[in-house]
């Protein structure tokens, strides 16, 4: 986060959420990657999260590529359920390299952005730092089920997940994060969360606070029962003497808000 960012509250963000019923809609926001990978297994799973999502009425939020398995699952919703449904955050300078031929139209902020109709609203954001924290208070803004959910990708996809995880283990949010384990692409991590566990340096119940889940319906599913660790540390992220609650977090200053275990 930069210095002037603010990562606010779950409860602090809910008011800006759409609504279904007079109550906020679910959100997830899905890590995954800009190339499609060498298994047709990964795109297909991509399409059946698209639509598993859309059959349970839940909004998606993404990176904003138009390429690989990002564009693979904001299609697939987007079809189903329309534009409303989706929005891509993307960052300037990824524009060129995260998007297809539909990158056709200028908005009102004379970005290029891809067809509202097939791939929803996209935001064109300065920077990474920006794409999460936007990508991140959707979710916290989001109804019951709403969390976070990696599919098989990159290095960009490891980080957005671990990220999210250490923030839950922090304190910093109660939102599940769910790995997408497709053709057992995520079985290193997962193994390695159980040495990481055995060998003591990560609390035993803190290694579930990164579930594993094999279709896109149990991952849903994971995110609806997901129950938060027992074990997180128990901060007050806005009472630690060094200021309003401005911390120093992944080499760069932050500002939290009191209420963010919300």
């Amino acid at each position: 986060m930069t210095a002037d960012s603010t990562i606010p509250s779950q409860a602090a963000v809910a008011s800006r959420a759409n609504t279904s019923n007079g109550q906020p809609r679910t959100k997830i926001c899905v890590y995954c990657g800009s190339a499609p990978g060498s298994s047709h297994a990964h795109i297909e799973a991509a399409r059946a999260l698209g639509k598993a999502m859309a059959e349970n009425n839940i909004d998606l939020v993404y990176g904003g590529g138009t390429v690989g398995l990002m564009g693979e699952v904001a299609k697939s919703l987007c079809a189903i359920n329309g534009p409303e449904s989706v929005h891509g955050i993307i960052p300037e300078a990824l524009v060129k390299y995260e998007r297809d031929g539909t990158y056709g139209t200028v908005n009102e902020n004379n970005h290029i952005v891809p067809e509202e109709s097939v791939y929803g609203r996209t935001t064109v954001v300065k920077d990474m730092h920006t794409r999460k924290k936007l990508m991140a208070e959707e979710v916290f803004a989001g109804g019951p089920g709403s969390g976070f959910i990696g599919l098989s990708g990159g290095f960009g996809t490891m980080e957005e997940i671990f990220e999210t995880t250490t923030w839950n283990q922090l304190g910093i949010h109660n939102r599940g994060i769910v790995l997408l384990n497709i053709e057992g692409y995520w079985d290193g991590i997962v193994q390695w969360m159980d040495r990481a566990a055995e060998q003591g340096f990560v609390k035993p119940a803190n290694k579930n606070i990164l579930v594993n889940a094999d279709t896109p319906e149990g991952a849903i599913q994971a995110l609806r029962n997901y129950k938060v660790s027992d074990a997180i540390y128990q901060l007050q992220w806005g009472k630690l003497g060094i200021g309003d609650g401005l911390v120093f977090y992944g080499a760069k200053w932050m500002i939290l808000q009191p209420a963010f275990l919300g």
